[in-house]
């Protein structure tokens, strides 16, 4: 390999961490050519991992690297998401220990690339795409190994949770998380909350807040927060919340979880 294209792999190996993907577009917008990059897989410093993504040869590169080149090299939202981000948080000491389900979000009409898709990433990546809210509201940074990626806030993570419930997500498993959000900023949620496109997420949220007893629920300045009008209902033969026009299930209004 000569200087020049020597020099130029030392170069990327200082721009971009170990532990995360390099997509084939990136690196061809920062000069790095298809036949270049064929000649670092020749010569063992790059390995293809499926279309248009590579990996530093023998490198350890899991989902969190794959999310990290979506977002700083491929400008998408996609993140972890719900119960994961609350995860990576250390706020979900009471879920499922081993779950391999990774929640991932993004915008509407985000799609996943080809090879994220398709590469096994030893987790079972569940993926959804919405505009409940605005694609850079409510994300923190988070670190991860030597590289930082973006991740769902605790608000709106449980957003997130609240959104695929109760088909995809147990709404007693909602209250369970938000009972542990104890430390939110008012002023954080009010703000997702006013963005937020859905009745169903904020009647849920500002219901199980209030039921939680928070302190930082008291704060909220609920008259800005539009609730939408008629009944929602999600349980067949639950109960019915005055004050917030929608029904649950029973077992949210038991004993045990009052």
């Amino acid at each position: 390999m000569n200087t020049e294209i020597g020099s130029k792999i030392n170069k990327l190996m200082q721009i971009q961490p170990s532990g995360v993907v390099l997509t084939s577009s990136w690196l061809n917008r920062m000069g790095y050519s298809a036949e270049l990059l064929r000649t670092y897989r020749n010569s063992n410093w790059l390995q293809s991992i499926g279309n248009g993504a590579m990996i530093r040869k023998n490198d350890s590169v899991d989902y969190s690297g794959a999310i990290y080149a979506m977002q700083q090299q491929l400008n998408l939202s996609v993140h972890p998401a719900a119960k994961t981000a609350l995860a990576l948080m250390g706020k979900s000491h009471y879920l499922q220990l081993g779950s391999n389900i990774v929640f991932v979000f993004g915008h509407a009409g985000e799609r996943l690339p080809s090879w994220f898709k398709k590469h096994e990433w030893g987790v079972d990546i569940r993926y959804s795409t919405t505009a409940i809210l605005p694609a850079e509201k409510g994300l923190i940074e988070k670190e991860y190994r030597n590289f930082t990626i973006k991740i769902s806030s605790p608000a709106r993570a449980m957003i997130e949770c609240l959104y695929m419930a109760p088909q995809k997500q147990d709404l007693v498993e909602c209250f369970e998380m938000m009972e542990g959000l104890n430390n939110l900023n008012p002023s954080n949620v009010q703000e997702l909350l006013e963005h937020c496109s859905s009745v169903k997420v904020k009647r849920l949220f500002l219901y199980m807040a209030e039921k939680a007893g928070h302190d930082w629920f008291k704060h909220l300045n609920t008259s800005r927060i539009g609730l939408g009008a008629g009944k929602r209902s999600l349980a067949n033969d639950g109960v019915y919340l005055t004050a917030y026009n929608m029904t649950v299930p029973r077992e949210l209004e038991t004993d045990e979880n009052t």
